[in-house]
């Protein structure tokens, strides 16, 4: 009985740190620039979600691949959107001198 509730337990907060990048997309969003935002950072984040979504996968363990799957999805959407803003501010023309 323990084991599934902590198994549950962090499941759930698995999927609250999953989703936290969201935060940071947002900002992004906002400011029209991900110059502050390390892609390097969630790049290297991105092979462990996979091992732990094949992990869990072999596993038949959903409280291990549904929080990775998750994720995965949203570090590759912040992947996704940072290099966007980067591709977009390098190709505006400069603006004009105040």
């Amino acid at each position: 009985m323990m084991i599934t509730v902590l198994g549950v337990s962090a499941a759930a907060w698995g999927l609250v740190m999953a989703v936290s990048p969201l935060l940071q997309i947002r900002q992004m969003w906002r400011r029209k620039s991900s110059e502050d935002v390390s892609v390097g950072f969630f790049a290297m984040l991105m092979p462990g979600f996979a091992l732990w979504v094949a992990y869990g996968t072999v596993r038949s363990d959903p409280v291990l691949v549904i929080p990775n799957v998750v994720a995965l999805l949203v570090g590759g959407a912040t992947i996704g959107v940072a290099k966007f803003l980067r591709r977009r501010h390098h190709h505006l023309p400069p603006s004009p001198p105040i």
